[in-house]
């Protein structure tokens, strides 16, 4: 394998990463024209590309992450995530941000491994991304080796 590689693609990571910034920025401008914005993008293991937006709701309680969507995409057609990305903008003239996973999303993508790449939140605002196990090292499943992983179930 090439490094820089996805491991189930002929596609270099940095291609497939800013697809999916463009991918990003493109769907914020059609679905958000004005005002702030703000998607989801996964990338899966057979090459296809998930997009996915907060829901609206009246109650800020009851709302769900960004990410949400695409994680049930992926879910419901039982494909395997390898790259995350969040992006939002404060409004039209606003530069765009990368927004690292949250805890609650964190937990959720792990399931699809260690090796997801999500893209995080830098100082310069550069298009960066880092392994899972890279962002969260001391992570709670360290402490066990009976976790069952994505592709532990689909490894039978």
């Amino acid at each position: 394998m090439k490094v820089g590689m996805n491991v189930n693609s002929e596609t270099p990571t940095e291609e497939i990463e800013q697809e999916m910034f463009d991918r990003a920025t493109n769907f914020i401008e059609k679905r958000y024209p004005k005002g702030w914005g703000g998607t989801a993008v996964m990338y899966t293991s057979d090459g296809q590309y998930l997009i996915s937006v907060a829901i609206e709701t009246i109650d800020s309680n009851v709302g769900l992450c960004i990410e949400t969507g695409a994680l049930c995409e992926a879910t419901k057609y039982d494909l395997r995530v390898t790259h995350s990305l969040c992006v939002t903008r404060e409004d039209e003239y606003s530069t765009y941000k990368v927004l690292t996973p949250c805890g609650v999303c964190q937990e959720r993508l792990r399931y699809y491994g260690m090796d997801v790449r999500v893209g995080v939140t830098v100082a310069d605002n550069e298009l960066k991304f880092v392994r899972l196990d890279e962002l969260q090292p001391y992570h709670w499943t360290n402490a066990f080796d009976d976790i069952v992983m994505y592709s532990d179930e689909h490894r039978k």
